[in-house]
């Protein structure tokens, strides 16, 4: 035989209902400070982001004020009647053409530094301000939006509890009154049983005493019964009518129970993911402009270094020393141009002016010619010889100058050890035993270039 089923009480019923109810009560106050919670977060950051910004627009001004100095320090040299004359005459040289990019560049720069720094206090940190503005408020809006959300959820498992309760209790009088019925069912049946005993329990008497004990205890059995009739007729619609109201009690039960699991779910599914976009609503979209915004300034500054460098390095590539020597002769041609040649000046009115031939002197003039010659013969051979060595040297010179040792791209290399960074420094070629032994071979080159040109000439 199967247990009978174990229905849990009213009380059973209620306590898991009210538990269930203070488990969603929680998470929903929880939900309301974890958006409090990322509002200040995002209020913080936003507030973070500004003052970053503005530490870093000083530090922008206090750079560009430092290279506007240094620039001005250099610029006003050239001002001086003297430097400015200097100036006029050499600008045309390469190396003074690089000298004025570089100190151009650097006023480029301050000028720059200058934009960024306004760019990052009259335009960046507004922006910062107003979506922290904007998602203050957004955010007071949402939450008012989400508290009456939570408020219109909670009256409807209030309305749920209440239907619920009614529920129990008409099904309880239904259940009541169909025991009292089956209770007065019971007593009928047991009347009319004890009727039909008592009639084949009687005994003979006489005719006329028969008759009347029989008419009188029929009276008494057919007002027994009629009461018990009565009150199970009275029971019967008693049960009917709690019946009626237990169906509706538990249909409206039903159907609340229905509506009920239907705003939870709206309210857990698409309701608090409308409240968290409300607010968000243009949070993202407006730090993203504001972001872009430092990143066109930027990138902006880089072009501009980048279009100043490019010029430097344009007269960097034009270094030219044979371009520079020719230029400095036809600037200052009055000083490097050859002078008159000497003319012969006859004296006492002697008006020979070429070699004379004649017999007395003739053989030696040819002697003369011949020692001249092989004199000739002899310079040339050395010449050519002194020519390879010096050009040998010249180049040995012109490689220990133009080594290239200017790539310091490896100090940019970063890692997370800055071991690394200054073991790759001291490994360079510009580490100071390096510089030492290199100064030493181009000072001994040089010192044997110019030794060889003092004697032989230059």
């Amino acid at each position: 035989m199967t247990s009978p089923a174990k229905f849990k009480k009213d009380k059973e019923i209620i306590a898991e209902y009210d538990t269930q109810v203070k488990e969603i009560r929680a998470q929903l106050t929880e939900q309301m400070k974890c958006l409090d919670q990322q509002c200040e977060l995002r209020v913080q950051l936003l507030q973070d982001l500004q003052d970053f910004f503005r530490k870093k627009a000083e530090i922008e001004m206090d750079y560009s004020r430092n290279l506007e100095k240094l620039a001005e320090r250099f610029l006003a040299k050239t001002r001086s009647t003297k430097d400015q004359q200097f100036k006029k005459d050499q600008n045309v040289l390469s190396p003074v053409n690089c000298w004025n990019l570089l100190l151009n560049q650097v006023k480029r720069e301050s000028r720059d530094h200058t934009t960024l720094s306004d760019i990052y206090l009259n335009n960046i940190i507004p922006r910062f301000v107003q979506v922290s503005e904007d998602s203050g408020r957004l955010f007071k809006k949402s939450k008012e939006v989400g508290q009456q959300l939570q408020d219109d959820l909670m009256k409807v498992l209030n309305e749920l509890y209440s239907v619920m309760k009614t529920y129990h209790m008409y099904n309880a009088d239904s259940i009541s009154a169909q025991s009292k019925l089956k209770e007065a069912e019971k007593q009928e049946e047991k009347q009319i049983g004890k009727s039909v005993k008592q009639e084949d329990r009687q005994t003979p008497r006489s005719p006329d005493s028969t008759a009347n004990v029989r008419i009188e205890e029929k009276h008494v059995r057919r007002s027994s019964v009629k009461k018990i009739e009565k009150m199970k007729e009275k029971r019967q619609a008693k049960y009917t009518e709690n019946k009626l109201k237990a169906i509706k009690a538990r249909n409206e039960y039903l159907l609340a129970l229905e509506a009920t699991n239907a705003s939870v779910f709206k309210y857990y599914i698409h309701d608090l993911s409308d409240l968290i976009d409300c607010c968000d609503l243009g949070y993202h979209a407006s730090l993203n402009r504001a972001l872009r915004t430092f990143l066109s300034a930027e990138l902006n500054l880089e072009q501009s270094k980048h279009e100043g460098l490019d010029a430097i390095e344009n007269a960097v590539e034009n270094l030219d020393a044979t371009s520079d020597k020719q230029r400095l002769m036809e600037m200052y041609n009055n000083v490097f141009c050859p002078p008159m040649k000497f003319e012969f000046q006859p004296h006492m009115g002697d008006m020979a002016s070429q070699l004379c031939a004649q017999q007395p002197v003739q053989s030696e003039l040819v002697q003369r010619c011949q020692q001249l010659q092989s004199r000739l013969s002899t310079l040339k051979i050395e010449n050519e010889e002194v020519k390879k060595t010096m050009e040998a040297t010249l180049q040995t010179i012109q490689d220990i100058v133009t080594v290239e040792d200017f790539d310091v791209s490896d100090c940019f290399q970063y890692s997370n050890s800055m071991e690394s960074v200054k073991s790759t420094v001291s490994e360079t070629f510009m580490s100071k035993p390096s510089i030492a032994k290199r100064r030493a071979n181009q000072q001994e080159t040089e010192q044997f270039y110019f030794t060889v040109r003092e004697r032989y000439g230059f």
